[in-house]
């Protein structure tokens, strides 16, 4: 029953390879995004987690963004 311990795991490589290149492609540019509003890339990692997401979105939906400098306003 326990002879190959890895069927037991329910996720092969080619899923894993799968998750990391789905993870690089959303925590890229969202890092990016949060550096230029001047916080932390590691808050990109909220992005992961259910409800946490929800919550960290809305709540930078409505944070005070820093401008650009030489940014006209309007």
């Amino acid at each position: 029953m326990m002879d190959n311990w890895t069927t037991m795991m329910g996720y092969g490589v080619g899923h894993w390879v799968f998750f990391a290149v789905i993870a690089v492609i959303i925590l890229y540019p969202l890092g990016r995004i949060l550096d230029r509003m001047g916080l932390s890339p590691l808050w990109s990692v909220l992005a992961f987690i259910p409800l946490i997401n929800l919550i960290a979105l809305w709540a930078l939906a409505f944070a005070d963004w820093p401008r650009q400098q030489g940014s006209t306003s309007s």
